[in-house]
Parts: structure tokens; C-alpha cells; sequence
């Protein structure tokens, strides 16, 4: 079997597809892959660390503004999506795939277009709660839509296309139990851990929220704390801690992180995280059932982050805060609230917990398999 998986623009977008990737050679070790995306996009980094080939098409995203500088953009991603109908169908003779798989961003494309029109069978998913502008444009072509929960299904115009199977989660945040990814961090003296991160490069507002909040848990340290400042905000991170009175080396609960390597085993042992709405931070939550405080990013396009944790706000599996406003104060007390009230933990958990599909990679695998028979 050959297959094609496509995909770029974020790990998001990336990660399901390497996850499914790796579930079809355990089953069978001769499938052949093939990772197709853009030129200039994060995927040729994150592929590059595989041993999967890699090609590209010359394709550039569109923009949704009216101002001339965009304008000019989406004019020469126009000219850019004619030549990528040249280099896919040139990619799909080159490779004559069996199977093609888009998981998202504008470089999933042309492949899943053109091979649609080819007659290959192809499946898109879309981790997003509200399909993104890629999954709308290929809706009406693709044979199947694989969806992370029930609730995504209404905003499709095609339903009978939309399978939902969960966003696929690495297999390492399953391998111990919540109890012993607390001994190995050490915290399990009885007290809660929180865990905070706003992205691999990190927000300057919600980063400053946080040194505030961080202070205000020193008078007592009545929690653990682990969090991810992100790349670009671990030196001014040092400066706005030292403005708030706090010496972190002298507080041995609150461990201050440029970035948090062993995830799977802290959030394992999380009891309430504090993050952004992305769709596969959220999948994470909802297979391990931890509670969540979430603060979208007011910056992504099409406001997906607030889209994304708006469904878990509505299940009463998260509680919503919007950035605009939110200081280390109001942060502080609503993990308290949420940390101090077990029932409400309870809840959360059992809530967040339902939404969660621990066998995401099997179903999309199932899912695709029958579009071959």
C-alpha cells in the first residue's frame, strides 16, 4: 500500500498524521509514505526528523483582510495555488498513491484536491472544533471528514462524510498512572499540581499574569507548580518575577520551566492545567480527564482557540477565562476556586473524561482502511 499524508503549518496539523503514520507500518511494514507539504512550512523541520520522504508544492496561505498589503499576498498566493496543481498531479504520477491523508493547513491542499479529482481516495481530519478554511474547500471533493467530538458534526454541510474518531495522542501519556508520574516528579505529598504553559514561545501578557500569580502562591505554596514560560518570554520571565518579590530558587513547590520536556508525565500528574485552547493540547485533556482552565489566544485565525475551548466550557469540562483583563489575581483565584472544591474537580474530570477518545489513531486507521475496499 502507498499512502500520502499531507499536512503543514503547526505540530497540530503534523502530529496526527505521524501518529497515523506509525500505526500503518505496525500493521503492516511495507506500506509505503509519503509526506508532501509546503516549501517554507514547519513541516519539512518536523518530517525531517523521521525517516519518511519529503516533497513540497509552492503554496502559500490566504489572508482575510482587505488591506493592500494582503491583497498583494493573496494575488501571489492565487498564482501560487495554479502552479501547485502542476507540481501535485507531477507528485501523484511520480508516486501513484493508493491513499491520500490530509490533517490540515493550507499546504493539505492541493494534494487531497487534485487526487480527489484523480479518483484516489482520500480522507481529510480536521482537529478543530469549526472546520478551518482548507477542510470547507475540500468538503464537497474528499470521500471522508474525521472529526475530534460529536459536536463538530453540525457545522459540516455534507454530515454523512464526517466520522468522528478523536485527534490521535502519543502513546507515552498513557504509560504510567497518575499516581506514579506524581513520585517521579517528586510532588506527592498530598498537594495539587497545577501545570501552566502557553505554547512553545509563550505569551508576554499571559506570562506576566503568571509571574503575578506565581507570587501569590509563594506567600504558602499551597499547590505544586509547574510551568512553561516559552521561549521567547524566559528572560523577561526572570525580570517580572524578580518585580514581584519572587526568588523562585527559595520555593521549592513552583518550578519555573523555559519549556516542559517530559509533558506526557506532568500532565499525567497534573490535577488542574492552566493553558491555551489548541486542539491537540485540548485532546490531551480530554483523554487523561484533567481538569482545565483555558485562555484562548485572541490572535489565531478564525478564532478557533476560542471556538475549541467554548466546547469544553459548554460540556463543563473547563472553565473559560478571556485574556483581555485577566491579571495573576484573577488567575489565582479561579484555580483556587477550581482546586479547593473537590466536587467541582470531580465533575470537570468525569466531564472532560467523556469527551475523550484514548483510540483516536485506531479509528482514523479504521476510517481510512474502508475507503481501500
Amino acid at each position: 500500500m502507498k499512502v500520502i499524508f499531507t499536512c503543514g503549518g503547526t505540530a497540530g496539523h503534523v502530529n496526527p498524521a505521524l501518529a497515523l503514520a506509525g500505526y500503518m507500518r505496525e500493521k503492516d511494514a511495507g506500506t509505503q509514505i509519503l509526506f508532501v507539504g509546503a516549501e517554507r512550512g514547519l513541516e519539512r523541520d518536523l518530517i525531517a526528523h523521521t525517516d519518511y520522504p519529503f516533497r513540497t508544492v509552492n503554496i502559500s496561505s490566504f489572508h482575510r483582510s482587505f488591506k493592500p498589503a494582503e491583497i498583494r499576498h493573496n494575488l501571489v498566493s492565487l498564482k501560487n495555488l495554479a502552479h501547485a496543481e502542476r507540481e501535485a498531479n507531477a507528485i501523484l504520477n511520480d508516486f501513484h498513491p493508493d491513499l491520500i491523508v490530509g490533517t490540515g493547513g493550507y499546504a493539505s491542499y492541493p494534494l487531497v484536491r487534485y487526487g480527489a479529482k484523480a479518483g484516489i481516495p482520500t480522507a481529510v481530519h480536521e482537529s478543530n472544533i469549526v472546520p478551518g478554511l482548507t477542510t470547507r474547500q475540500l468538503e464537497p471533493h474528499c470521500d471522508r471528514i474525521m472529526v475530534g467530538f460529536e459536536d463538530c458534526r453540525a457545522h459540516y454541510k455534507h454530515p454523512e462524510k464526517v466520522v468522528v474518531t478523536g485527534t490521535p495522542v502519543r502513546g507515552d501519556f498513557f504509560t504510567v498512572t497518575k499516581q506514579q508520574a506524581k513520585e517521579k516528579l517528586g510532588m506527592n505529598d498530598g498537594r495539587k499540581l497545577i501545570v501552566s504553559f502557553w505554547g512553545s514561545l509563550g505569551s508576554n501578557a499571559m506570562n506576566r499574569a503568571m509571574a503575578e500569580f506565581l507570587a501569590l502562591e509563594s506567600a504558602k505554596e499551597p499547590f505544586y507548580h509547574i510551568h512553561g514560560v516559552g521561549e521567547i518570554c524566559w528572560k523577561p520571565m526572570q525580570q517580572w518575577m524578580h518585580d514581584d518579590g519572587l526568588e523562585i530558587t527559595e520555593h521549592p513547590a513552583l518550578d519555573v520551566r523555559e519549556y516542559i520536556y517530559d509533558m506526557a508525565t506532568v500532565m499525567r500528574a497534573a490535577d488542574l492545567v492552566i493553558c491555551r485552547a489548541g486542539a491537540s493540547t485540548l485532546s490531551e485533556l480530554t483523554v487523561l480527564g484533567v481538569p482545565a482552565i483555558l485562555v484562548p489566544s485572541p490572535n489565531v485565525t478564525n478564532h478557533h482557540q476560542e471556538k475549541n475551548a467554548a466546547l469544553l466550557g459548554d460540556h463543563g469540562a473547563a472553565l473559560v477565562l478571556p485574556e483581555e483583563g485577566l491579571d495573576g489575581k484573577k488567575l489565582f483565584a479561579a484555580a483556587a476556586g477550581v482546586l479547593n472544591d473537590p466536587q467541582r474537580m470531580e465533575t470537570m474530570s468525569q466531564n472532560m473524561a467523556a469527551l475523550g477518545i484514548p483510540d483516536a489513531t485506531k479509528r482514523i486507521y479504521d476510517t481510512v482502511m474502508t475507503l481501500l475496499k
